[in-house]
């Protein structure tokens, strides 16, 4: 088994506290899911809608994260799969992908330190 990162791209900023709750319900399975299979490693955080990039040689600091707010990596979640194409296919049951969302599936480059 390997690590591999889920890495969550858009949000739905314009939903009711109601459909808010559905989703969140729809999250907590998920997660539930995940780790009775034995998959869920680190839940992870979901991320706030501000913050900075640090980019160049020249360290420029500038407002971000980007102008594509579809684009923004929301969240992130690690999982244990047998494989790639393992992880992929866990991913398919990620809720954000019902509010148009994505998940990047990124396998975890193990470091020795």
């Amino acid at each position: 088994m390997s690590e591999f990162t889920f890495l969550f791209r858009g949000r739905d900023t314009n939903a009711s506290p109601e459909q808010m709750q559905k989703t969140m319900e729809k999250w907590v399975a998920w997660f539930k899911d995940l780790g009775a299979k034995g998959h869920l490693k680190e839940p992870g955080h979901p991320l706030e809608l501000t913050g900075k990039v640090v980019k160049g040689s020249q360290k420029t600091i500038i407002d971000g994260p980007y102008a594509e707010a579809k684009d923004v990596v929301g969240g992130f979640t690690v999982v244990e799969a047998r494989d790639l194409a393992h992880a992929a296919e866990l991913a398919k049951a990620c809720p954000i992908l019902e509010a148009g969302g994505s998940v990047e599936v990124r396998p975890i480059q193990k470091m020795n330190m």
